[in-house]
């Protein structure tokens, strides 16, 4: 059987909270966990450079804080506290499945996570480590969707990969709307007339300026992570 080759040398996966959620209304589920990890040490196996950004919304989101009450920086530094909380699960998920794997934070947390520094994060690559990112880019008012965009340019990844649990973007939210229709490509500048909930306007814009293009794929398929890897028609293409 001819070797399977990879459309991509060096991606960055966008991962919510919610895809360490299982079926547990909250937290994290170690087994989902280790069932990403599989996945993604079947792309490693193809050659390809990971990184992963992780979210938090499984442990707190800065939203929730602040239609409670809460101060919008004091919410959004809790919510970056909850993907450190993810970074360090999902780090030891990879190790299990055997790979090489390095949490670099953006929020200094030495005992826990590296900083960030951009060469160093590039040698890791290098030498076949998987990335995760946490603590998005480290400050409120910027999500993790925007720390992904930054970090994929920073590493000079080809791709975003943004997991989520829809096959794509679509004209309506598809589990809402049975009629609503996908798009196979879309134009960055569509996605934020349009006002699909993709990732917010910062992220695509950002991307959209340094032509980075942003594949968006039903996590909860088993097999897309490698089929979008591979260059196979998965998901939306944003570009």
């Amino acid at each position: 059987m001819a070797s399977q080759k990879a459309a991509y040398a060096r991606v960055l996966i966008k991962l919510s909270g919610e895809s360490l959620l299982g079926k547990q209304p909250y937290g994290i589920d170690f087994e989902r966990a280790i069932k990403i990890a599989e996945e993604i040490k079947e792309i490693h196996g193809l050659g390809v450079q990971v990184a992963i950004m992780i979210g938090g919304g499984d442990i707190f989101r800065g939203i929730r804080g602040t239609e409670a009450g809460l101060d919008r920086a004091a919410a959004d530094q809790m919510g970056l506290l909850g993907t450190v909380i993810n970074g360090i699960a999902l780090q030891e998920a990879l190790e299990k499945v055997g790979l090489f794997c390095r949490h670099v934070s953006a929020i200094e947390i030495k005992a826990l996570a590296e900083p960030f520094i951009r060469r160093r994060v590039i040698r890791h690559l290098e030498k076949n480590r998987v990335v995760v990112f946490s603590a998005g880019i480290g400050s409120p008012y910027f999500t993790t969707d925007t720390a992904a965009a930054l970090r994929a340019l920073e590493i000079r990844a080809q791709v975003i990969m943004k997991a989520t649990k829809v096959d794509g973007i679509f004209t309506a939210d598809p589990m809402i709307d049975k009629t609503a229709r996908k798009f196979p490509t879309i134009h960055y500048i569509d996605v934020i007339k349009k006002g699909l909930k993709v990732m917010d306007s910062t992220a695509i814009t950002l991307c959209k300026d340094n032509n980075l293009p942003i594949l968006v794929f039903n996590l909860n398929k088993h097999g897309n992570i490698k089929k979008a890897v591979l260059g196979e028609k998965v998901g939306t293409l944003v570009c």
